[in-house]
């Protein structure tokens, strides 16, 4: 099945070219289904790149999925237009009042300040809390995640003496985790950030279960059956030219940076950028989809109630 989004969003035109099946609003209501209500809380500044990652990997899914996009309420967003917010976001106060079956949560470039600093931290403990009575399944990513797992659990992040920037092999801790059925031994995994969590801070007992980490960039995935929860500290979901851009608007911008770990061929940011992970974010976003798809209840109103937790 496809991922319904508004006809207009530029995510569509992105998604239908590469072959991602997109459903309009008619095509939607002939079917005798309920969707999947998937929330994306979009903290990155190029919103529009953003919504088109993880819009084409929900669309993938064999399921019929609405996506709603969701914004800070007192943030200004100053990389991307005002009026394409107002078209296509509601923000959080707008959609509280909502269930959801799915919730994800981005990451955010402003990992180097404590949490409590962001300008919008009090509005954000409001909405980690509002997903354990709203939400069924919630996704947290970079940023999001380490912002999540403070919240819930102090695990605390620390600041590396250079960023972590590339792309990295990763080790599957977890085979029999729905979460990673069908996931090689270890894959490859795009990492960009200066702050890492530690294995040695995840709390025992929490419920945390490290299903992915690697040996040079530490905990990759946690896995948490209270309220399903998964927190995701890398950038599964990068098209094959984010570490690039991101590479060269720092060198244009005269900022020391590390060419990217493994992610151009021989190293050579001359050379096309080889995409090495995105069957497996495919992989990962569909398992997720499909263990929200049979635990969530079918009537929406429910969600939030006394149900099992999935496994991890």
């Amino acid at each position: 099945m496809p991922i319904k989004i508004p006809d207009q969003l530029p995510a569509h035109e992105v998604l239908v070219r590469e072959g991602v099946s997109v459903m309009d609003e008619r095509t939607a209501l002939r079917q005798d289904i309920r969707p999947l209500q998937i929330g994306l809380l979009n903290l990155m500044p190029n919103k529009i790149r953003t919504e088109t990652q993880f819009a084409r990997l929900i669309g993938a899914t064999p399921l019929q999925v609405e996506l709603t996009l969701v914004r800070i309420g007192n943030h200004k967003a100053k990389n991307t237009p005002e009026d394409h917010l107002i078209s296509f976001y509601q923000t959080w106060e707008e959609v509280k009042d909502r269930k959801f079956d799915g919730f994800i949560v981005t990451g955010a470039p402003i990992e180097l300040l404590p949490f409590e600093d962001v300008t919008y931290w009090d509005e954000l403990r409001r909405i980690f809390e509002w997903t354990t009575t709203h939400v069924h399944s919630s996704f947290f990513i970079c940023w999001g995640a380490m912002a999540a797992a403070w919240h819930f659990h102090r695990v605390p992040k620390y600041t590396l003496d250079k960023k972590a920037f590339g792309v990295f092999r990763h080790r599957n801790n977890a085979p029999a985790s729905p979460y990673l059925a069908g996931f090689s031994d270890d894959f490859a995994i795009p990492v960009s950030r200066w702050t890492e969590v530690r294995r040695t801070d995840i709390p025992a007992g929490s419920g945390l279960n490290l299903l992915m980490e690697s040996d040079v960039t530490g905990p990759c995935l946690l896995a948490e059956a209270t309220g399903n929860r998964l927190y995701m500290f890398n950038h599964i979901e990068y098209d094959s030219m984010s570490l690039k851009e991101e590479y060269d608007r720092d060198v244009a911008a005269g900022t020391e940076i590390a060419v990217p770990h493994e992610y151009y061929p021989d190293n050579d940011p001359a050379r096309q950028p080889l995409n090495r992970w995105r069957s497996h974010a495919h992989l990962l976003f569909g398992n997720w989809i499909n263990q929200v798809y049979q635990t969530t209840p079918y009537e929406l109103e429910d969600v939030g109630g006394d149900l099992s937790p999935t496994t991890t």
